[in-house]
């Protein structure tokens, strides 16, 4: 960032910059300040989920700062994160929320309807009283868990739930938001804490946010209980695809016993993890065996014997040496990508300006001694050049009229009211129909529509770059501007997001689910997370769209302007030596001066970027401890 913002100052001092650049090095800058990393802890309830976050973010604390004992202590899913724009305090998100058409997305953006707790930060029992409020429940009426989407009444389990009052447990809230100030969250990484398995089902959130969204998920298991056959179906259906998956076979201490030898536990943990790994379809090295609790024990007692046997250390590396660069490297290529365009255009118009200098030293120079008629003669033909410069320009006003046609086209498509039309549509359609075939219809009708209109948005936004490829090729070649192929944009990766939720539905809800079982309520709740999280793809895609209509004709105008000024300032110095041909030699010496004062600021230029790839390649592990 201090490189970047380096960077920016120089070439606001050189006056190498131009509105468009200016806004993207600002985009970076922010990007940079705003970049997460978020890692979704899930699991079966009473796996020691709570008890192995403790274990590796709050043992400095010296005490448990989530909740963690026997039974289920997580009853929604909670974020743990750091927002300096609100103090230290609990969100809480009502479980009343389930019978609005909103999802937890939704609700994010409507500050009202949260119940929000204080957090005192420097009170532990104070913090762990605050936290409790996270595992609250309540009771409710089987009508008011099925309008909820929490009570499937074929379901064994939820016949088993109902109490001798004919009422059913229920969490008290939907979602729980933590901000904490922890020095690991200060520095941007975000914790999800998800209720047990069931939960996944039930709560869109998870499925299509929250844990795909996740830079790394860490999957528990219980030693002591193996792979349960729920444990298998959540990791096939949510977990089992993507980066930065690992296992947690947790709870190894169970298999601690005086009675048989070191090398014998060691043999039976070893068979647990090849066991996993088999079931899982993982290699050995992604399941990590370890005992969250006795690793807590030993942070806060600090017994390096007991820490080295809980094999916490092990995870921890992983963490660090896998997900973090991996992390890193997304970055790093993002940003290479960006400088590198950045740079070019720099060069661009340095280059145009080196290169009209030169020109204008080599025209002053073959002036020595010649007459006024060749000085008036060369006067001419810089009016010429300059007619045909604006006969250019008069072409271009009819592109950017076509520009600006086109662009209206692309927000014609991709606008926030067409997606809107397209959601109302499809719950119509639903609450219209009361077979699970109409309501799959319904989706199916709105995912057709959404990509029909990425794709013709997409046509459009290719119209725009072979237009002004054109139009580059035209002003590089017949005036000798320095300007490569104007940065194209594609929409492929907002159609690949649509088809990953589109297929995240259809797991969901497949046929056979849908006609044997009654979730007709699910699917409503679902649907409304798939528009929030469709909307937010849209919402992306207008912004990046925006942006680079911005960028794509800026290196065209920066060049534009730059060309007129040095025909005016050719120009002005050809009159100026019409009139006085003493001028002629103070006008080579300053226009050589200034060619020099150019090879300069190339030098300058050329180091600073340098500088800027350099930061962004390197290792950034002696930074921190630098800093």
């Amino acid at each position: 960032m201090a490189s970047l913002e380096r960077y920016r100052a120089w070439t606001n001092v050189a006056a190498l910059s131009d509105q468009a650049s200016e806004q993207r090095i600002i985009n970076n800058i922010s990007r940079l300040a705003e970049d997460k990393l978020s890692i979704a802890f899930v699991a079966e309830f009473s796996r020691g989920k709570s008890e192995l976050i403790n274990a590796i973010f709050f043992a400095d604390y010296g005490q448990r700062i989530l909740p963690s004992s026997a039974g289920r202590t997580t009853m929604c899913p909670t974020e743990l994160l750091y927002d300096e724009t609100f103090p230290p305090s609990i969100r809480l998100l009502p479980i009343e929320t389930r019978a609005e058409s909103y999802s937890t997305s939704d609700f994010k953006q409507q500050s009202h309807v949260w119940t929000v707790l204080p957090l005192d930060v420097n009170s532990g029992e104070g913090m762990l009283e605050a936290f409790k409020q996270v595992s609250l429940t309540k009771r409710v009426s089987i009508e008011d868990a099925k309008r909820y989407g929490l009570f499937n009444e074929t379901d064994l389990n939820s016949q088993l739930a109902i109490g001798d009052d004919g009422m059913v447990e229920i969490s008290q809230w939907r979602h729980a938001i933590v901000n904490f100030p922890h020095p690991l969250l200060k520095e941007g990484l975000i914790i999800v804490d998800t209720p047990g398995l069931n939960a996944i089902g039930t709560e869109p959130e998870l499925t299509l946010n929250l844990i795909p969204n996740a830079h790394a998920v860490l999957y528990i298991l219980a030693a002591d209980t193996g792979v349960t056959k729920s444990d298998i179906e959540v990791w096939r259906d949510h977990i089992g695809s993507g980066a930065g998956r690992m296992v947690v076979l947790n709870k190894i201490d169970s298999m601690w016993d005086e009675l048989r030898s070191d090398s014998e536990i060691e043999g039976e943990i070893a068979k647990q993890v090849v066991s996993v790994a088999h079931t899982l379809e993982l290699a050995p090295e992604q399941i990590f065996p370890v005992s969250a609790q006795k690793g807590l024990v030993a942070k806060i007692n600090r017994d390096t014997a007991l820490l080295e046997k809980s094999r916490l250390q092990d995870l921890e590396e992983a963490l660090s040496n896998q997900l973090i660069p991996s992390r890193q490297e997304i970055i790093r290529s993002q940003l290479q990508n960006e400088i590198a365009e950045l740079v070019q255009a720099k060069h661009s118009l340095l280059a145009s300006r080196m290169r009209n200098v030169v020109e204008q030293v080599v025209e002053l120079k073959s002036l020595r001694g010649k007459n006024q008629t060749i000085v008036a003669h060369m006067m001419k033909r810089v009016d010429l050049e300059k007619q045909d410069f604006d006969g250019s320009l008069m072409k271009l006003q009819g592109t950017r009229a076509v520009f600006a046609r086109l662009s209206a086209e692309v927000f014609g498509h991709l606008g926030m009211d067409i997606l809107k039309a397209a959601v109302r549509e499809a719950r119509e359609g639903m609450d219209g129909s009361i077979f699970s075939a109409g309501m799959r219809d319904a989706v199916k009708r709105f995912f057709e529509q959404v990509r029909a209109n990425l794709v013709l948005s997409g046509q459009k936004t290719d119209e725009i770059t072979e237009m002004m490829t054109v139009m580059y090729r035209k002003f590089s070649t017949e005036h000798g501007m320095a300007l490569s192929t104007p940065m194209p944009f594609s929409l492929k990766k907002y159609l690949e997001e649509i088809s990953l939720i589109e297929h995240v539905y259809q797991k969901q809800f497949g046929a056979t689910a849908l006609m044997t079982t009654p979730q007709v309520v699910i699917m409503q709740k679902f649907f409304d997370s798939i528009a929030s999280r469709v909307k937010q793809s849209f919402l992306i895609a207008n912004r990046d769209v925006e942006a680079w209509l911005k960028v794509v004709m800026a290196p065209l105008e920066s060049q534009i302007k730059e060309h007129k000024a040095q025909l005016k300032r050719r120009k002005q110095s050809l009159e100026r030596i019409h009139s006085a041909a003493e001028g002629l030699e103070e006008k080579l010496a300053a226009l050589e001066q200034m060619q020099a004062d150019m090879e300069r600021q190339k030098k300058s230029l050329s180091a600073l970027e340098n500088e800027l790839m350099q930061v962004i390649r390197c290792d950034p592990a002696p930074l921190k401890v630098a800093a």
